[in-house]
């Protein structure tokens, strides 16, 4: 159990830190979106702060879970995010879902894993 926590952290974390450092530095192309995802798209980008509130926190947490402290923390707060990612790719984007639940998945592995952490949150 111990490995496959070290080794789940430790995808998420290199994924999310890629996923937030190419999003500022704009290391990669952005892909062509069409129909109902690109409305969304362009919604996303008006608002001018989701999108890197989104990524900084995809950073951040990135950066605890290669690092290993603050993981708890870090789990809680992507966890909205990854659910995101994966709603948005199930009804938008299905081409792209495997890696969606992958990192849903992940995240719901990385909270069972710590949940001794999270008892007290759930006791009256």
């Amino acid at each position: 159990m111990k490995i496959a926590t070290l080794v789940i952290r430790v995808l998420l974390g290199l994924l999310f830190i890629y996923a937030s450092v190419s999003f500022f530095l704009k290391l990669t192309p952005e892909p062509e979106t069409t129909g109902a995802f690109k409305a969304f798209q362009v919604g996303i980008v008006a608002s001018s702060y989701i999108l890197p509130l989104a990524k900084a926190l995809e950073l951040l947490c990135g950066i605890s879970f290669l690092v290993g402290k603050y993981v708890s923390l870090a789990n809680i707060i992507i966890l909205p995010v990854t659910l995101n990612i994966l709603l948005i790719n199930f009804y938008l984007t299905p081409e792209t879902l495997a890696l969606a639940i992958f990192i849903f998945l992940g995240n719901l592995f990385l909270i069972f894993s710590h949940w001794q952490n999270y008892k007290g949150v759930f006791t009256p």
